[in-house]
Parts: C-alpha cells; structure tokens; sequence
C-alpha cells in the first residue's frame, strides 16, 4: 500500500492534540478491557487493519480472550460479553455509523447501566479511536503512538 501525506509531518499541532487526546482518555474510569473492545469493534467497522492488528495484540496483552476478540463482530449473538460491554459496543457502532443516529433507545441504555460520566467517556473514547481509524485508512501511514 502506498503511503499518502503524513499528517504528523503536515501538521504536527494537531497529530499531537490528537495524542494527547488519545493518552487523556486513558486517564478514564473505562476499564483497560473496555477500551480495547471499543477500539476493536470500531476499528472493524472502519476497516482499519494497522489498529485492528495493534489493539488485537494489546487486548490480549492484558488479558482479554481470543475467543471473546474472534467472536467481537457478533457480539449481539453470544452471551460472552456483559450488558455494560453490550451499551459500550451498540454505542460504539451507533457512533461508529453516525449517518445513522445514535438511537434514543441506545443512548438511554447507555445512561440506565453506565451512568453518565462513564457514558461521555465512552463517546470521546470512540470518537478518538474513529479519528486514528480515518487518519490510517484514508492516508496509509501507521501513527507512531509514542
């Protein structure tokens, strides 16, 4: 694949602001497991190969199954994941696919098992993971996250 413009040489403001809001949400109550689901399934709805293969490893790395990480994309058809992890990922994809709203029904439940701090956490976690999956695939260049 050949590399497009790199953002982080264009505009080194910004691909820094975007570290720093990527390292802020780490500072979060969302759970380290959390949010590599979050960044999984948003990753697989955007077809970002480079954040699917770093956050697979990642997951593992802390403990999260290979077969709950093989399985991720169905998540509604299998009772492996918690009904938190279940408002994180309908969220995540309502998100993830803002074209199509991120229902009332969603959001609500969201609120009823998250709260709602846990709740905006969430939103800005799967919105900095969207970024990072649109700077990658729309460009070809792998973010060095150091």
């Amino acid at each position: 694949m050949e590399q497009r413009i790199n953002i982080e040489q264009t505009h080194p403001e910004i691909y820094k602001a975007l570290i720093g809001l990527s390292g802020s949400i780490n500072k979060s109550t969302l759970t380290p497991i959390q949010k590599e689901l979050i960044k999984l399934r948003a990753s697989q709805i955007n077809s970002c190969a480079f954040c699917l293969d770093m956050h697979s490893k990642e997951a593992l790395r802390i403990g999260e199954t290979p077969q709950r990480i093989f399985v991720l994309n169905a998540w509604r058809e299998t009772d492996l994941f918690t009904e938190e992890e279940k408002a994180l990922l309908a969220l995540t994809e309502e998100v993830t696919l803002i074209t199509n709203k991120v229902t009332d029904a969603t959001y609500q439940q969201a609120i009823q098992l998250l709260g709602e701090e846990y709740t905006a956490q969430a939103i800005m976690a799967i919105t900095i993971i969207n970024a990072w999956n649109r700077i990658v695939v729309a460009t070809h260049v792998m973010p060095a996250l150091s």
